[in-house]
C-alpha cells in the first residue's frame, strides 16, 4: 500500500510540475516574440522550448524518483 501511495504521489507532482514548467516556457516564448524577434523563428523557438520543457520533465522524474521518502 505504501509503494502505491508513493507512486501515485509522484505522478501528481509530475503533474503539478509539467503544467508550472509549461506556463513559464510558455511565457518566455511569448516574452522572446514581443522583444521584436522575427516571426519566422516561431518554430525554432518553439521547438527550443519543448526540448528545454522535455528535458526538465525528465529531471523532475529522475529527481523525484531518486530522493522521494
Amino acid at each position: 500500500m505504501d509503494m502505491i501511495a508513493r507512486i501515485i504521489a509522484i505522478i501528481v507532482e509530475v503533474i503539478i510540475l509539467a503544467a508550472i514548467t509549461y506556463a513559464v516556457l510558455n511565457g518566455v516564448r511569448l516574452a522572446i516574440l514581443d522583444m521584436g524577434i522575427k516571426p519566422r523563428y516561431d518554430r525554432f523557438i518553439t521547438v527550443t522550448i519543448v526540448a528545454l520543457g522535455f528535458i526538465l520533465v525528465v529531471f523532475f522524474i529522475a529527481h523525484l524518483t531518486a530522493f522521494y521518502p
